[in-house]
């Protein structure tokens, strides 16, 4: 059976419009935080250098005394802007130059940083925020 002029025009259409509607999927585009050590859990406690309040993650870079009497700086990965602001955080509640001590899981390779879980001051002011993970 032959097919008309019309049908061979529209078949072609007809089957990349249902390509598209059909292999269209949302695109996951968050990682993986397979990189720290769920299985565990410090604290760190230093002085603020710098929050960097962006999307996709917020981090806190914390300059934490060490047993040279130097300092390590600690990068710690927040959730996004978006979570933390509903967990009472904004880009004003700490600042550099604050003295904070941050619960994180670690990074399973020993580095200095980690997947922020909670924050508290030592400034004296009222600040206890813990992720909801």
């Amino acid at each position: 059976m032959q097919q008309s002029p019309r049908q061979s025009l529209w078949m072609p259409l007809i089957g990349l419009a249902a390509m598209v509607v059909f292999g269209a999927q949302p695109v996951a585009a968050h990682h993986s935080f397979a990189m720290y050590d769920n299985g565990k859990q410090i604290t760190i406690e230093g002085v603020v250098k710098e929050l960097q309040w962006t999307n996709p993650h917020v981090w806190i870079q914390v300059l934490v005394p060490n047993a040279k009497g130097g300092q390590d700086e600690w990068s710690v990965e927040c959730t996004s802007v978006n979570f933390m602001v509903r967990r009472g955080f904004s880009k004003t509640t700490i600042k550099a130059g604050d003295k904070i001590s941050v619960s994180l899981t670690p990074l399973k390779d020993g580095s200095h940083g980690g997947a922020f879980k909670g924050v508290n001051s030592l400034n004296g002011a009222p600040l206890t925020l813990e992720s909801e993970d």
